[in-house]
């Protein structure tokens, strides 16, 4: 994928640390992030990888309501205040006026932001007679696996500068889900424009926001280039330039930080952690992260329909041993599919244990007392659920080897990767989340509802009535109380079913070098350029 304006390819040497390093003026500020890899796309409407939400809805795009950056308070954003009807089922924004499109090579903004851009950006997602519905694709991943198609039943231009959301049903997570990254806010005007130039794919190729970056150019698996916005509606950012220098072993990375060809470098090898600590260039940064890594088992296909083989498999893994030799401690087992860092977690929930003999009786009594062959799917990325999922496919693959079960270790491209879940080819495979917003509806719908399973980030294909039924009651209510209850009796019936094991929850840890101030870990695994600096 190459935006339009990307006129000529970008020379080996682009790469060289003078080149990422070298300013633009003699007062510029640049700052060269290591990616580990490059986006899906630009919209973060059409995708759910954190490379994509980096790239472009952490910096260059913004929501009515976003959370205060490095933290999970939820704080105005394009909209200066919202009001909320008695019934639950109205929801009022008041935008606020005079803020800037960017401008690029392709599009000059004749207006500021108003209620039309809104009314737009929902509307393709949510009208399947919308013009730009089927556009890139149409696969509206985050929107279509939170309910959201079911959920809303008008979204109203009230006047230029207020919006109404109208719902079939109360959803206690609304407002929490509306600072997510597919509700950013796209310029309706580029996209009459670009419809009308027969190019409407142009706006997910080359992004127009209201957010402290724009794009400048583009060259896949080797660089984004990134300027300041002038006429950020917060205030220009501190950087004049922003680089992404696509690097995705963790080890490269690690040298370019030590070399100064990056300022920032996500997922570390765990096994640098060490040196990292003690190198006086780099300041390590940690925090526990609301994640979760696990594997998951397509429950459509055979064997994996049956219970009593995901159970057994669960148990033949010994987890201590992952948590060991690829989280190198920097994790901890999970029995649950939230972390425990957010509310609802259920203390009460008791893990699979580890036991190869129960494993072998309970697929015995299941038809498969000689095991079967399969596959494990791991993803070619690293993440901050899983730091190395070829080393953890390769440890999973020994414990079943020991009941039986023959298992050939499968990889793709991670664009590819994430396609073939999305068909549903796979039989068991790894993948992880990190919470978008500190709702457990963000974990329990999003990777595990009905809705989800159609179209959604629910690769297991998991639908259970009983499950379902619990979180969609526990939406309908804003009393945490009884939310939690419900959540907890979910836990239950999640590690019942076992459409996934759970692995681990991790530590994040984020290297940067010393000259970078003001940068804060995203507790939701993005990385936020605004705000930071680069000391002279």
């Amino acid at each position: 994928m190459k935006a339009n304006f990307v006129k000529a390819a970008i020379g080996a040497g682009l790469l060289a640390a003078t080149a990422l390093a070298a300013p633009t003026a003699a007062s510029a500020k640049t700052l060269v992030y290591c990616s580990e890899g490059s986006p899906e796309g630009f919209n973060p409407q059409l995708y759910t990888t954190g490379t994509t939400f980096d790239a472009t809805s952490k910096n260059v795009f913004n929501r009515l309501v976003q959370f205060k950056r490095g933290t999970t308070t939820i704080v105005p954003g394009l909209a200066t205040s919202w009001d909320v009807s008695a019934d639950g089922m109205e929801y009022t924004f008041k935008l606020r006026e005079g803020v800037k499109f960017q401008t690029t090579n392709a599009f000059t903004p004749s207006r500021d932001f108003n209620a039309d851009d809104v009314v737009f950006s929902f509307k393709r997602m949510w009208d399947k007679n919308h013009p730009y519905n089927s556009v890139s694709g149409g696969s509206y991943e985050y929107f279509n696996g939170m309910s959201m198609p079911d959920l809303i039943k008008d979204i109203v231009k009230v006047d230029d500068y207020t919006v109404k959301f109208v719902l079939n049903r109360p959803e206690a997570p609304f407002i929490a889900n509306m600072a997510m990254d597919f509700a950013s806010i796209l310029s309706a005007e580029y996209a009459d424009q670009m419809m009308e130039a027969g190019t409407p794919e142009q706006v997910d190729l080359t992004p127009v926001g209201t957010g402290p970056f724009q794009l400048v150019q583009y060259q896949k698996d080797a660089v984004i280039r990134y300027k300041a916005h002038p006429d950020y509606w917060e205030g220009k950012a501190p950087l004049d330039n922003l680089i992404f220098a696509i690097t995705p072993d963790s080890t490269v990375r690690y040298q370019k930080l030590k070399a100064g060809e990056c300022h920032v470098m996500p997922y570390p090898n765990p096994a640098d952690l060490t040196a990292m600590e003690s190198d006086e260039d780099v300041n390590l940064m940690s925090q526990e992260g609301l994640n979760v890594g696990y594997l998951g088992y397509n429950t459509k296909k055979e064997p994996f329909t049956d219970v009593r083989v995901r159970k057994a498999l669960n148990m033949a893994i010994n987890k201590d041993a992952i948590i060991e030799g690829v989280y190198q401690g920097a994790g901890v087992a999970a029995k649950n599919p939230l972390p425990p860092t957010i509310w609802s977690y259920n203390t009460e929930t008791v893990d699979d244990p580890y036991d190869p003999e129960a494993a072998k009786s309970l697929l015995a009594e299941a038809g498969y007392p000689d095991g079967f062959t399969t596959d494990i799917w791991a993803m070619p990325v690293q993440r901050p659920y899983n730091p190395n999922a070829r080393r953890m496919a390769e440890l999973i693959q020994a414990d079943w080897a020991a009941i039986g079960v023959n298992a050939e270790i499968v990889s793709y491209e991670w664009g590819e990767y994430l396609q073939r879940l999305g068909k549903g080819e796979q039989t068991s495979f790894m993948l992880g989340w990190t919470g978008d917003n500190g709702d457990p509806d963000n974990f329990l719908a999003v990777l595990l509802g009905c809705d989800a399973a159609n179209g959604g980030s629910n690769y297991a294909f998991f639908c259970n009535e009983e499950f379902e039924n619990l979180i969609q009651q526990a939406k309908t209510t804003s009393d945490v109380l009884e939310r939690t209850r419900l959540y907890e009796q979910a836990q239950l019936v999640f590690k019942r079913e076992a459409p996934w094991a759970t692995i681990a929850h991790s530590v994040v840890f984020e290297p940067l070098s010393t000259k970078v101030v003001n940068y804060k870990i995203d507790p939701f695994g993005g990385h936020i350029f605004y705000g930071v600096d680069i000391k002279e």
